[in-house]
């Protein structure tokens, strides 16, 4: 599978419904919105630990959206700078955050160039036989998490795409909030107290 052409595929197709959110600047925030003890500054392979971990314990990484406790992972396979595993988790339904779907996500981390695709299904077999059918309250979608900027001053980028034959505006205006938030995105907070024992307080 080569997850990053079906996600570029899946983007570009007539009728996707696409959101992608303007790359944050993880230490300019660090600095300007919050007290952190002891201090810290993120490194790019600092941001990518991040990364590799929310991918693997998506419910860990991102309580306000995966179900605690919901999550499983499957065993990863690696080739060369590639690891590609998959993963499945209850999570909210973007637009319609009162209910969970089960979501099935084919993970590739590529660990050269610090991105991470997750490729969207509507069934998979696991390895033990059991069979697991994504839930339908909302269209399958695709996500790429990636690390840009310099070592010394790394970005957090993100992009989503709803499998959709027509754009469904609801959709993307569900993460006009996230767009908004002048905090950084929890996942990086839960990384910060939990992995590098820091503590936060909000500006």
């Amino acid at each position: 599978m080569d997850h990053e052409a079906i996600i570029t595929q899946a983007w570009d197709a007539p009728g996707s419904t696409t959101a992608k959110l303007t790359p944050v600047r993880v230490n300019e925030v660090l600095r300007e919105r919050y007290e952190v003890t002891p201090p810290f500054q993120y490194t790019g392979t600092d941001l990518w630990d991040m990364e590799k971990r929310k991918a693997a314990a998506p419910d860990v990484y991102i309580p306000t959206v995966v179900k605690p406790g919901s999550a499983e992972k499957f065993p990863s396979v690696h080739n060369g700078q590639f690891e590609d595993f998959t993963r499945v988790s209850q999570q909210r339904r973007w637009a319609d955050p009162d209910n969970y779907d089960l979501i099935i996500e084919h993970v590739r981390l590529d660990h050269e160039s610090r991105r991470a695709f997750f490729v969207g299904a509507e069934r998979f077999e696991a390895p033990d036989g059991r069979v697991f059918t994504a839930g339908t309250g909302q269209p399958i979608f695709h996500v790429e998490h990636s690390v840009g900027g310099s070592e010394e001053d790394p970005l957090n980028m993100w992009r989503i795409v709803f499998l959709t034959e027509q754009e469904q505006p609801e959709l993307a205006a569900a993460f006009n909030m996230y767009e908004n938030d002048p905090y950084l995105r929890v996942f990086i907070e839960v990384h910060l107290e939990k992995q590098l024992g820091r503590e936060l307080v909000r500006r």
